[in-house]
């Protein structure tokens, strides 16, 4: 494999208002609205991303037929101190699962739930 293996992540939300404001307020961030690619009623809110650096670009996604929640693939935000932005979670309707946590030489790690029941862990090196 030459690069990451992460090449782009989609949380499925079932109130994509509700979803937005939750991680726009938990991560300090704004979303932008991507088009429809298939034209069938996709709606897509992508995280900011610069193609040209490391890490993967996302979005949040509403679609039919496919529900919130499952939690079967955790995708983890960079921080510079995952307590900070743990500490909007609970403001912004969610839920702190595993709060802040070392990971040994790895850094540290918080285990949250968003407003649409999916977990997401938040990840910085101090």
């Amino acid at each position: 494999m030459e690069n990451n293996p992460v090449a782009w992540f989609e949380i499925y939300v079932d109130d994509m208002g509700r979803a937005r404001k939750f991680y726009q307020s938990v991560l300090n961030i704004s979303l932008e609205k991507l088009e429809d690619p298939t034209e069938s009623g996709v709606e897509m809110w992508s995280f900011p991303a610069d193609m040209e650096r490391y890490g993967a670009a996302g979005a949040l996604v509403k679609m039919d037929g496919i529900s919130a929640g499952g939690n079967s693939t955790l995708v983890y935000f960079s921080c510079e101190d995952c307590a900070t932005e743990e500490s909007r979670v609970e403001a912004a309707g969610g839920q702190i699962h595993q709060a802040k946590m070392s990971i040994g030489g790895y850094g540290f790690i918080s285990i949250v739930l968003d407003t649409e029941g999916n977990m997401f862990g938040l990840h910085s090196s101090s």
